[in-house]
């Protein structure tokens, strides 16, 4: 590894435990604003455990009393600039680039907000496909109050996760939110006191372990894509998905039938089949 690389490692840190990836911005110092070369620490873990086998959820968290106070100011933007339009353009390839990597990741996210969220926050909080914070957490979007509007992406985020009226208020008034008005407003699924947030996220992880990997992975996809289309056009995506999913992995669908129906052995709304009996393909 080069000098280069083995110090922006530093940026990110990331364990596994029982199949659990628990990836965390490492730039307590900064309150994990993040930076180019954390940008591409990024991309270098999500290369790293997307198709590991050890692996089969990431949670998304950060180090110290911070989840990431978005875009380093002094190193994102003003260090960038002044390399004109390439070094900007180059930058936001970096940041935007593993944002949109997470979208659409092989395996099941879950943000872990334990602390600040703020401005280029909004964009891997919306890439991950759960969110949960702490009671305490402050959210903001306060790029409005240093003289700028809500880039990269983070205006689509507030208007794809809350109403008109709260994304409207939110970008305008740069006011800070609680975890639990995050919560009430639709940007986190759910907000825990702090002490209980690791404990909530690790049981949900253990619950999407169970789940068939492959199914997973295309409901995840099939929420993200039906979002902007028509009934009609979703209806036929989803047909079409459901053949490539069975296509895929039919041995998985068909033990979930074998025990529902032939063994009686679970019921769908009550819990999951058991992956341990299914056939490999």
């Amino acid at each position: 590894m080069s000098t280069t690389a083995s110090n922006e490692a530093q940026t990110v840190a990331c364990t596994v435990e029982n199949r659990i990836a628990w990836v965390s911005f490492n730039r307590p110092e900064k309150r994990n604003a993040m930076s180019p070369a954390l940008n591409r620490q990024m991309m270098r873990v999500l290369d790293d455990i997307e198709f590991r086998d050890d692996v089969g959820v990431v949670v998304l968290t950060g180090e110290g009393t911070a989840w990431t106070a978005g875009m380093d100011l002094k190193e994102y933007f003003r260090e960038t600039e002044v390399l004109g339009m390439a070094g900007t353009r180059k930058a936001q390839r970096e940041s935007y680039g593993w944002w949109r990597r997470l979208r659409w990741f092989q395996k099941p996210t879950v943000a872990m907000i334990n602390g600040w969220c703020f401005g280029g926050g909004y964009g891997p909080l919306f890439s991950c496909d759960l969110a949960f914070a702490s009671e305490d957490a402050k959210f903001g979007l306060s790029e409005i109050n240093w003289g700028i509007l809500p880039g990269g992406g983070a205006s689509k985020v507030a208007v794809e996760l809350l109403n008109f009226r709260r994304a409207m208020y939110h970008a305008m008034l740069g006011e800070n939110i609680d975890g639990k008005t995050a919560a009430d407003w639709g940007l986190v699924n759910e907000a825990v006191p702090a002490d209980q947030l690791k404990a909530r996220v690790t049981a949900v992880a253990e619950s999407l372990l169970k789940k068939n990997p492959v199914a997973l992975k295309a409901t995840k996809d099939a929420i993200r894509r039906v979002r902007e289309m028509t009934y009609d056009n979703a209806e036929d995506f989803l047909v079409r998905a459901q053949e490539a999913a069975n296509s895929y992995d039919n041995e998985g669908r068909k033990e979930g039938l074998r025990q529902f129906i032939d063994e009686k052995t679970y019921k769908p709304g009550l819990g999951e089949y058991d992956l341990s009996k299914q056939k490999k393909a």
